[in-house]
């Protein structure tokens, strides 16, 4: 005789197979998922190599251009009214034809932004004396100026003796982590965040976060980075800083020896001996031309360092002492490509070194 299952028992039966069920369901959507993020990562792998291969195009227009505007160009200097720097100025028809911005390549589109570097103080050119006029420009105390100033130097330097208020690998290796003093050039500026006393504040001006990613912006006549260009309000470091940014806005770790005084900014200025804001700004107002706008067609670029005669408050022999200091020309440019595929957007950076027309190397590049 069969016996019916009871309520108790249906109800058992019933609440397994839901279970079993919403644990199919669960697994199912699981591996829909898993699919869903596999193809979307190879997806962005087919994206980022295509991407890459938009960037590299972009440096080699950078490379071009730098290249024609050397061979091509009647004006024996750089300066920010030409074609490579985004300027409108005059210049042959070559070069008018192209454009930094918005280059279309196969399905993706391209844009560049071309940065000289000798528009800063190299930092391993950089004496004692140009080290603590920075100090003073970034409003360090006069009593934390010494150390900062002599652990550059010692960081530099190829021996393990410190100076007087400078440290060596004894006192890194003391740090959590420890790691050992460079002992030689500095090869990328970010290395000072590694030096004795130099805060990421310092570095890099008032908000700079050593973990934020960099954005730079391809519009306009700034590079735009994070916070960086905001204007620098070290609080307790000393007096009120007479400059925008920080150490990395003042220097650079490859480029020439000298300073290109048609693209230094009135800061980098105020690094050389005896130039003080007034003399600065009468650089720029000079070179900028009757309209006091860089980059269009009426700029007075500097002819050689000793047009410096020109600007006033400048005399012929102050002209020929800082005639040392200055060049017209740049060698070293850093390249900034974003690349736009879609609604992506990657962007990379690259550094050339203009030895002559027909060579212009490509020093790193690398995404950013």
């Amino acid at each position: 005789m069969k016996i019916p299952p009871s309520r108790t028992d249906r109800g058992i039966a019933l609440i397994i197979v839901m279970t079993v069920l919403l644990m199919l369901s669960i697994l199912a959507g699981g591996f829909a998922y898993s699919m869903k993020v596999e193809t979307r990562l190879a997806q962005n792998q087919g994206h980022e190599d295509e991407m890459e291969w938009l960037a590299r195009s972009g440096v080699e227009l950078a490379r071009y251009v730098l290249s024609l505007q050397l061979s091509l160009s009647r004006e024996p200097w750089d300066s920010l009214n030409q074609k490579w720097a985004g300027g409108v100025g005059v210049t042959n028809e070559a070069l008018a034809d192209i454009t930094l911005e918005n280059n279309p390549l196969g399905n993706g589109i391209f844009s560049i932004k071309i940065i000289d570097q000798e528009r800063k103080f190299n930092i391993n050119a950089a004496d004692i004396m140009i080290l603590q006029q920075a100090m003073t420009l970034l409003g360090v105390d006069a009593a934390d100026s010494p150390t900062i100033v002599d652990s550059i130097l010692d960081w530099r330097d190829p021996d393990d003796d410190p100076h007087l208020s400078g440290v060596e690998s004894r006192f890194y290796q003391s740090l959590n982590p420890p790691y050992y003093a460079k002992d030689g050039p500095i090869d990328d500026i970010s290395e000072l965040l590694f030096i004795n006393g130099i805060t990421p504040e310092l570095y890099g001006g008032a908000g700079y976060d050593t973990n934020a990613f960099e954005t730079p912006s391809m519009v306009g006549a700034t590079v735009v980075a994070g916070s960086v260009n905001n204007p620098m309000t070290i609080g307790g470091l000393g007096g009120a800083p007479s400059v925008a940014g920080g150490l990395k806005e003042l220097f650079c770790a490859i480029s020439g020896p000298q300073v290109n005084i048609n693209t230094a900014s009135a800061s980098v200025l105020q690094l050389i001996p005896g130039i003080d804001p007034n003399v600065a700004q009468g650089i720029l107002t000079f070179r900028a031309g009757p309209d006091g706008v860089e980059g269009n067609e009426d700029d007075i670029p500097f002819r050689q360092p000793q047009d410096l005669i020109n600007v006033p408050g400048v005399n012929r022999q102050f002209a020929g002492q800082l005639s040392r200091y200055f060049t017209v020309r740049s060698t070293t440019f850093e390249v900034l490509v974003e690349t736009r595929l879609g609604s992506y957007k990657r962007y990379y950076a690259a550094m050339l070194k203009r030895v002559s027309a027909r060579d212009v190397q490509i020093l790193y590049f690398h995404p950013i």
